[in-house]
């Protein structure tokens, strides 16, 4: 009788146990699907079921291209380097679209290369720098892109990138990696995750990064294809407004928003969102030199330096070419570059460039032969 009642009571408590199991899942379901009802501003955001935009390509036999997507604010005032630059390529190897200001079109009377004449997007949006436009106007590239199959590679690009080296060099290296380079980190100082973005974008999967980005196809297919992510940085991630003096104490509370800045955010948080950071090379393709000797307060809204003719010399360009690993403080991470399984220098393109830096770097012959007049330069549209 004892052995019977104990065996019968191990089962009334293991039965009594999945029960439990069962009925804590039911409850913790429950306040999962509560708590994003009762977040009105989550809940009123309408998720389309997902559409792939692009018709998709699963292997291209043909000759892959690389697809330079320009973002530029109007015109594209170092079109002479780059117009040298792409002399150098064989035309089948790359393709040009150019996001610019809507209506503005190129021809000769607006640039002064025949390879930017009629590449401008015909869906251009106004771009305001720290708002959602700046994603849109990203993803309006890479969907114009992805309608020519034989685009394999994607770099994204300023209007005042330079490459840092020939055609040959910069497409052979691109092509030798399966993988995208996305500068991506975890964000652990500035606070511009939105807690209102939970439980859609979780702090966990929270990413920031350069904007300037490489990408294979597949990744620019996820970017077009995103509507859920793109949707909830367009609500909750928002610039901070700038201090104004007029609205006196309306001020502390202005400075209490978080100040987010979706093009550092949007496409890191979304590649790890989609559980694709291990296809990346989590660095970016472009340099960018920042003014270290700034104090804390000046940071709030610092920029990068401004290359002249001066500080675009040989040494200078020979110094970051020679850059080989770069540190991410927030992770201990030392990110070494490599290219497939091959070591190589960390940056193919550089900015901020102006007209008289982009002089220097073509005189020195690092994108093609200097055979530009001078004065044709100056007098040039601009």
């Amino acid at each position: 009788m004892t052995k019977k009642a104990h065996s019968f009571s191990i089962r009334h408590v293991f039965w009594f146990g999945w029960k439990l199991v069962i009925v804590v899942s039911v409850a913790l379901c429950a306040l999962a699907l509560l708590r994003l009802q009762s977040n009105p501003e989550v809940s009123s955001i309408s998720f389309p079921p997902p559409v792939h935009r692009i018709s998709r390509v699963e292997v291209y036999e043909g000759n892959p291209k690389i697809s330079f997507l320009f973002l530029v604010r109007r015109n594209l005032p170092l079109d002479f380097l780059w117009g040298s630059f792409f002399e150098n390529a064989d035309v089948a190897n790359f393709s040009i679209y150019i996001h610019s200001q809507p209506g503005f079109v190129f021809d000769e009377t607006t640039s002064r290369s025949p390879f930017f004449y009629n590449r401008q997007l015909s869906n251009s949006i106004q771009v305001a720098w720290g708002e959602s436009s700046m994603i849109q106007a990203e993803r309006l590239l890479f969907e114009a892109a992805l309608e020519d199959p034989a685009n394999q590679r994607f770099v994204l690009l300023s209007d005042s990138c330079v490459p840092l080296y020939n055609f040959s060099y910069i497409y052979n290296y691109m092509m030798a990696s399966p993988r995208s380079y996305v500068d991506s980190f975890l964000d652990v100082k500035e606070g511009r995750y939105n807690p209102k973005m939970s439980p859609i974008i979780p702090k966990a999967k929270w990413r920031k990064g350069s904007q300037w980005i490489s990408l294979v196809r597949s990744h620019a297919e996820v970017i077009v294809d995103d509507q859920i992510i793109f949707s909830v940085f367009k609500k909750f991630c928002k610039r901070r407004p700038p201090i104004d003096l007029r609205k006196g104490k309306k001020n502390f509370k202005l400075q209490k928003q978080h100040n987010c800045i979706p093009d550092e955010h949007y496409v890191q948080t979304l590649l790890a969102m989609s559980d694709l950071e291990s296809e990346l090379e989590r660095r970016t393709l472009t340099y960018t030199e920042w003014n270290l000797s700034v104090t804390k307060m000046e940071r709030e809204g610092w920029h990068p330096i401004t290359f002249s003719y001066a500080n675009a010399g040989p040494q200078r360009i020979k110094q970051i070419k020679n850059i080989n690993h770069v540190y991410y403080e927030t992770e201990f991470r030392t990110e070494w570059c490599r290219a497939s399984s091959s070591y190589v220098p960390c940056f193919l393109f550089a900015r901020k460039f102006s007209r008289g830096a982009a002089m220097h770097l073509l005189s020195e012959g690092v994108v093609g032969s200097f055979d530009i007049d001078i004065a044709a330069f100056f007098d040039a549209p601009s």
